[in-house]
């Protein structure tokens, strides 16, 4: 059995094994950044945190993991969903070309002009088709301050919050990027002691745009009178750290996407929301839209790019006694929203559900091609710890 770690936060444990060959690529942590032609070659073993560090030296970004500590090599093979995405489209979309080597040894390039089949298996195809050791990015103006942060309520606000959060930030501008997250508020500062251990519902904002901009586009959140309000000014690179997760944790993830989430749908989410099994679990909503949705749906592998919203239950804990309440509530939610899901899924949100969600994400007509490309370039089918495509 062969597994490729880079960052590790395969959330189905795929990037290890046991009693098997691990192709650890984290020692490939070159990142050149040519700020002339808004572009950065990035080494397979960089993380988020550092690629975002080294391009805002330059003022200077692209979409990245809303986790500093998630590998670029994975996120960006999967999709790559971040703040970052409405203005600027997914990580796969900003690449300019990706190195890898193939089952069979070889050292090849795919590029628009070089492997160019190969190339579109890369956006979203994951894993599939070899281990990657280098990307090139287009990189776009962002930072090195921005507008961001995050508003918290009480979880008791969360039906009015929901509303809010949900009639603003899908007709938004492109340059917001948010999420509305369901959280136990965290033992520390800056949240206050009166809500530390107690159920919250946060939006966490980012504006790509100006500073100033960026205060009226929080405006309307902020008439809900937040208990805690950390947006303001920032540095992008600190704001990109701001909801890391402790490493060593147990983790079951799913997603559904949504064209449309009316009160009875938000109504499932906050009840979720409450109904959270660990602490360190959140049930979070995206908006998707803007420049996700205006990439054509032949360009890349990744289906259903029109839909609206991205619901994602995180569920995250200690102990492995804890393991089946923590699952069935993530599989509960799943069952409770089926009635407003549209079909489909983001591979990167999901642990290993089965064949037919790694059909369900790219659809019949597309499986089709990858399975071909994959029989093309891993006949033997040696890449198979990943959101797996069989060769045909």
């Amino acid at each position: 059995e062969v597994a490729v770690r880079a960052g590790g936060h395969s959330v189905a444990g795929l990037s290890t094994n046991d009693g098997g060959l691990v192709i650890d690529v984290r020692p490939m942590t070159g990142v050149e950044v040519d700020p002339a032609a808004r572009q950065a070659r990035v080494g397979a073993g960089v993380t988020w945190g550092e690629l975002d560090r080294a391009a805002q030296d330059h003022g200077l970004a692209t979409t990245g993991g809303r986790v500093s500590t998630t590998g670029v090599a994975g996120f960006t093979l999967g999709g790559g969903s971040g703040w970052l995405e409405r203005s600027c489209g997914l990580a796969c979309d900003n690449l300019v070309s990706v190195d890898l080597v193939t089952a069979d040894g070889r050292h090849v390039t795919a590029s628009e002009d070089e492997n160019p089949e190969l190339f579109w298996g890369l956006h979203g195809g994951g894993g599939n088709f070899g281990v990657a050791t280098s990307f090139v990015f287009r990189m776009h103006r962002v930072g090195p301050v921005v507008t961001a942060g995050l508003l918290l309520w009480p979880g008791e606000a969360a039906p009015d919050v929901a509303r809010l959060f949900r009639d603003i930030a899908q007709t938004g501008p492109d340059e917001l990027g948010s999420g509305l997250v369901f959280l136990t508020g965290p033992p520390e500062e800056p949240v206050p002691p009166h809500l530390r251990g107690r159920d919250l519902v946060a939006v966490a904002l980012l504006w790509h745009g100006d500073v100033d901009d960026g205060a009226e586009a929080v405006a309307p959140f902020r008439s809900l009178s937040p208990e805690v309000d950390l947006v303001g000014p920032m540095p992008y690179a600190e704001f990109q750290c701001m909801i890391d997760d402790p490493p060593g944790m147990r983790n079951h993830w799913s997603a559904e996407y949504h064209d449309d989430l009316p009160d009875a749908a938000l109504d499932v989410l906050v009840r979720s929301g409450g109904e959270r099994q660990s602490p360190l679990a959140q049930q979070i909503l995206f908006p998707w839209g803007g420049a996700v949705a205006r990439v054509p749906d032949d360009a890349t592998p990744m289906s259903n790019r029109s839909v609206r919203w991205v619901s994602h239950p995180f569920a995250v804990w200690e102990d492995p006694a804890d393991d089946d309440r923590n699952i069935e509530w993530a599989r509960a939610f799943r069952r409770d929203i089926a009635p407003y899901a549209s079909g489909g899924v983001y591979l990167n949100f999901v642990g290993d559900e089965g064949e037919d969600r790694v059909r369900a994400a790219f659809g019949e007509e597309k499986y089709r091609r990858l399975a071909a490309l994959k029989g093309d370039w891993d006949p033997g089918n040696v890449f198979r710890g990943n959101q797996n495509i069989r060769p045909a």
